[in-house]
């Protein structure tokens, strides 16, 4: 533990109505800072968020990592049965069992649930990094594509499915330590909830454009290309941050990368008292 870090602890909770596990990493003692609830994407899991958990923990920020159904350490869900919706219904169920008014964070598609639970719920606030765009943004998608995606699908679909080394040069911010993480750790993913994200899910804009919100885009991602998040940031009259030499996994994952992310993070709550 480096100079001026607090010392922490980890707990769990499982929501044992809908099998969902939710990872805290909690400072010794507790803070008025508010809770942070952090909602990954596609083939994701609280690990996505180790590095992000204990970055925050140690600063006296609590924070809860959501396994969306059928992810990482939550129920083994079929995962063709599950749509869009009950994912945000995943992330609105977690609200009830952390404290109060939590700041959203959420990576990728995550990012785009994390906007449609923070409809439902009172929310703190709202960090995107790399969001997958709201209907209202994106651009129509041809019906092939659609066609195109299984029921369930792997990393293969997202391309993952190639050597490290190769994979280590499309995502040069990686380790190849962080690139076998990422590749042990992805799991199934839902081809209806990813049809609904390319077909267009609504955000009600101005339920949430009255809360402190960051937009942060990676120059390198090849999903969710930062100038997306830029147009996202400006639609919601968010605080826009790019990180030109981050890619997708980079952002939050890399063990060289994420540090000056979480860095832009924490100036923002800081910002906002948050």
């Amino acid at each position: 533990m480096n100079q001026g870090e607090r010392p922490i602890r980890k707990d769990e909770v499982v929501l044992e109505d809908r099998g969902i596990y939710i990872e805290s990493w909690l400072p010794e003692r507790r803070s008025r800072r508010r809770p942070l609830l952090f909602v990954h994407g596609e083939l994701g899991g609280s690990w996505l968020w180790e590095r992000f958990l204990g970055y925050f923990a140690h600063r006296g920020w609590e924070g809860h990592a959501v396994n969306l159904r059928a992810h990482y350490w939550s129920d083994t869900t079929e995962v063709s049965e599950i749509r869009f919706d009950d994912y945000v219904e995943d992330v609105a169920a977690a609200f009830d069992h952390i404290p109060p008014e939590p700041v959203l964070v959420g990576h990728g598609m995550g990012g785009l649930i994390a906007m449609r639970a923070a409809e439902a719920r009172r929310a703190g606030g709202l960090v995107l990094i790399s969001p997958a765009l709201p209907a209202q943004l994106r651009p129509p998608v041809r019906p092939h594509v659609l066609r195109e995606i299984p029921d369930v699908f792997r990393r293969d679909m997202l391309g993952w499915q190639s050597l490290p080394e190769q994979l280590r040069r499309t995502n040069p911010d990686l380790t190849i330590e962080d690139v076998l993480r990422v590749q042990h750790l992805m799991g199934r993913g839902s081809g209806a909830a990813r049809r609904a994200m390319l077909l267009g899910v609504p955000v009600e804009r101005e339920r949430i454009g009255t809360m402190p919100t960051l937009v942060i885009g990676g120059g390198l991602d090849r999903w969710f290309p930062a100038s997306d998040s830029e147009r996202l940031a400006e639609w919601l009259g968010a605080q826009y941050e790019p990180f030109g030499a981050h890619s997708h996994y980079g952002l939050v994952i890399g063990v060289e990368s994420f540090e000056q992310v979480a860095d832009a993070v924490r100036v923002f709550l800081e910002t906002h008292r948050l």
